[in-house]
């Protein structure tokens, strides 16, 4: 969470790391924002300032450090926890939707007015939401400027900048350099440049980081065609605003390795925020385990898996689509139907390789899934009324829904209950609060762990844990999954 004035400057002083992404620190004297961590010498304590984004740094005229890279920091955790207006228009924003649809487009997906909007993003970060949006161009066109070879002009128009002549100024104003001197930079650090529509970057998180134990989830899960996974890599496509992806992550020490290959550059800001929500790359360990550790029935799963994180997701309708066919069947059972319907209805890549297929979009499923897909009819049913939905625009599927709006519009549907609803809440918007009672094998790795398998027990011992009741559940997954005794009965 956001500090106060002193505890900041401590943070600063220490160099603590663990509150990168918390807050930003500027320097009055030199005119430079940095991470609390920076290794620059720590300045006199009334030359300091606090901002809550790098945004909010910028906008006040201060630009970014070179050293410590703050704009390459993962935002507040805040963003990705809170259900405020704030935190998930900032989703939004990460995701392009300024870009390609104004201020106005992102007021209207929220539900307020651009005036009402603007006022709140400026009061809780410092910054509207135009600013907002300048800070994520800026950080995507570094990107771009420092890891591939195409053009500066191919990369202003891929960020999102209106024209060549706004490309360089901005750059110019945050970083206090130019293109051409970043690129340069770049060379002499041996970055070797990729070719145009490939990307090599780094996915930074605040350690611990248990990334493998999200791909080890998702591996689980693979889909072929959609999705490729081995010991040390996890690949999968992607359905962006632009055009098409294919991504491949490798978790790394201090950061997730990401290999993105797109059909269409302006895709890249998108493509690294709905990657970021699949790992769960701006959760707070911290705050997590300090919760979660002091349990005795938890203590010893946060130390096997330090960093837990819960899985997210980079496409809302696939998540639905899963969990309705994942009811009350195994995993495997599910992943097998999944797959037929994949392969049946989903879209071939433009430049197949590793995986081959996108997911099917909402028009195909709400035309053909009855006959495609395999299993009751009323499960069937129930997708093809999810996508009707999803591509009539009566269900908003988005990571900027307000948390019980969802799951109130999700459960008006036939076949849709709580469950299903909390899971789609959870892996779409990444809520941390929710706690799958009714899940089985949730419920076996609380039995694994010492605790009753009983519901009420469950829920009951379960309110020691908020608001961290996601995490806490990806831990009783993980005990379930490794119990000897249940490998065993199984």
């Amino acid at each position: 969470m956001l500090v106060g004035t002193e505890e900041a400057f401590r943070a600063v002083a220490s160099r603590d790391a663990r509150f990168d992404g918390c807050f930003i620190h500027a320097v009055r004297s030199t005119g430079i924002y940095c991470r609390p961590s920076c290794p620059a010498r720590t300045p006199k304590r009334s030359n300091s300032m606090f901002f809550a984004t790098a945004a909010a740094a910028q906008a006040a005229g201060f630009r970014a450090c070179r050293r410590c890279l703050p704009d390459a920091v993962p935002g507040s955790p805040e963003w990705n926890l809170r259900a405020d207006l704030a935190g998930r228009a900032m989703r939004l924003i990460t995701d392009g939707v300024v870009d390609r649809c104004g201020v106005r487009g992102l007021a209207d997906q929220l539900g307020y007015s651009e005036r009402h909007l603007t006022r709140v993003l400026t009061a809780e970060l410092g910054a509207g939401p135009l600013g907002l949006a300048r800070a994520h161009r800026a950080h995507s066109a570094r990107i771009l400027i420092e890891t591939t070879a195409i053009s500066f002009s191919d990369v202003a128009f891929a960020a999102g900048f209106s024209s060549l002549r706004q490309f360089n100024d901005t750059m110019r104003e945050v970083f206090g350099t130019t293109p051409t001197e970043m690129r340069s930079r770049a060379h002499r650090r041996n970055d070797a440049p990729s070719g145009a529509g490939t990307v090599q970057l780094r996915l930074p998180f605040r350690a611990p980081c248990d990334a493998s134990g999200v791909l080890r989830f998702l591996s689980q899960r693979a889909l072929a065609g959609l999705e490729d996974t081995g010991p040390d890599h996890y690949t999968r496509s992607l359905r962006l605003p632009y055009g098409t992806g294919v991504a491949t992550l490798r978790p790394q020490e201090k950061y997730v390795a990401c290999t993105l290959q797109l059909t269409d550059l302006r895709d890249l800001g998108s493509a690294v925020s709905r990657l970021r929500r699949l790992l769960d790359l701006d959760a707070d360990p911290i705050a997590v385990r300090e919760v979660l550790g002091a349990d005795p029935l938890l203590s010893s799963s946060i130390a096997r898996s330090p960093g837990v994180r819960v899985p997210g997701s980079v496409d809302s309708l696939e998540i639905i689509v899963r969990a309705v066919i994942g009811q009350q069947i195994s995993v495997a059972a599910a992943r097998k139907t999944t797959e037929r319907l994949v392969t049946d209805l989903g879209e071939p890549l433009p430049h197949p390789d590793a995986v081959t297929t996108l997911f099917p979009t909402a028009e195909v499923l709400a035309e053909r899934v009855v006959d495609a897909l395999p299993g009751p009819r009323r499960r069937a049913e129930t997708v093809r009324d999810v996508a009707a939905a999803v591509a009539e625009g009566r269900l908003a599927l988005h990571p900027g829904r307000d948390e019980a709006e969802l799951r109130h519009d999700l459960e008006q549907i036939r076949g849709i209950g709580p469950w299903t609803s909390s899971y789609v809440a959870m892996r779409v918007l990444g809520a941390p609060d929710v706690l799958l009672i009714g899940d089985l094998a949730l419920r076996r790795g609380a039995e694994a762990l010492g605790l009753s398998e009983d519901p009420a027990v469950i829920q009951e011992h379960a309110r020691r844990w908020s608001p961290w009741s996601s995490y806490a559940g990806v831990l009783l997954w993980e005990a379930a999954a490794t119990s000897p005794q249940l490998q065993q009965a199984s």
